[in-house]
């Protein structure tokens, strides 16, 4: 990794930890209730003190591309990021991908239960809308009912938590189904809602608060795309090659469960020509950024070498 991408990887890490810190403190906001201390806990279990924060990462250098501080974009990448957290909670329960391990941790079921866990993804799911609807997710109310109706679509039925239910009934997880063989497309698409979408999501988020114009968007829109496919690559083949110690989770499950990916369908050497074709795709969508794009561009390579 390149130092200035570690630095920036850092700082990004680091403004979201502080901004989720402040948004799960005990005080109840101004017309809430009571804050369940157990539920809390258990939502700063599954949100603090871990991972890459890729997805807020995306936000923050995506707006700097407009010239936005961290501080602009802090609160529209902490949004994602509770986004995220909360599909890893809930999918990581005994009726979906039934993990005891996150983030090298105890999954927030495991530390809890359940019923808090289930909750404590709730909590985290409706608190991203509560931070993107506030005024300190941008000054402009329609570019925040913009961002919300995004977020929405992009986590929702048509993006992250419908590829989940595709997913589920792909490895004949329902009374009525049986394993499906998935041709490489399907896998694609389905891949391309249940990871990429957020990960897509993430980099629009920064166009859109930096009132990007059509053709900035859609490049940024292009790049995510590229990078969301890169991402599940990468992750699949983690999951072949790498160790529950590195990469903070159980790994062979893919193949345990028999689920259709592109490693187990084209194989590992092509799997990784085509990861590779997806770098090289998210490179060059950042083409009108020129030297600005660097950073992004570097981002990509990151993705694609993870260990973790």
């Amino acid at each position: 990794m390149i130092p200035s991408l570690a630095l920036r990887l850092d700082a990004a890490a680091a403004a979201t930890e502080a901004r989720l810190a402040v948004a799960l403190a005990d005080p109840a906001l101004p017309g809430e209730g009571e804050r369940p201390p157990r539920l809390l806990a258990a939502m700063r279990h599954g949100a603090l003190g871990g991972g890459k924060r890729l997805r807020p990462f995306l936000v923050i250098e995506a707006a700097a591309l407009f010239g936005l501080p961290v501080e602009a974009a802090v609160t529209a990448a902490t949004a994602v990021e509770c986004v995220h957290c909360y599909s890893l909670i809930h999918d990581d329960l005994p009726a979906m991908d039934d993990d005891d391990l996150r983030r090298g941790r105890p999954t927030v079921h495991k530390a809890f239960d359940e019923a808090t866990a289930i909750l404590a993804g709730d909590g985290l799911l409706t608190l991203a809308f509560d931070l993107l609807a506030g005024a300190d997710a941008h000054p402009d109310p329609a570019v925040r009912l913009v961002l919300v109706r995004e977020l929405a679509r992009r986590a929702g039925v048509g993006g992250m938590v419908g590829g989940q239910m595709l997913d589920l009934a792909a490895e004949g997880r329902f009374a009525e189904g049986r394993p499906l063989d998935l041709s490489v497309a399907e896998i694609r698409g389905l891949q391309a809602m249940k990871t990429g979408a957020l990960l897509l999501f993430s980099a629009e988020a920064g166009a859109i608060l930096g009132g990007a114009g059509a053709a900035e968007r859609a490049a940024l829109s292009a790049y995510g795309r590229a990078l969301g496919a890169a991402f599940q690559i990468a992750d699949d083949i983690l999951d072949v090659e790498g160790s529950a110690d590195t990469v903070g989770k159980k790994v062979g499950k893919d193949q345990a469960a028999g689920k259709g990916t592109l490693v187990s369908r084209l194989g590992l050497p092509a799997a990784r020509a085509a990861l590779a074709q997806l770098v090289a795709e998210a490179e060059a969508a950042l083409a009108p950024f020129g030297s600005r794009g660097d950073i992004l561009r570097a981002a990509a390579h990151f993705v694609a070498a993870r260990k973790s």
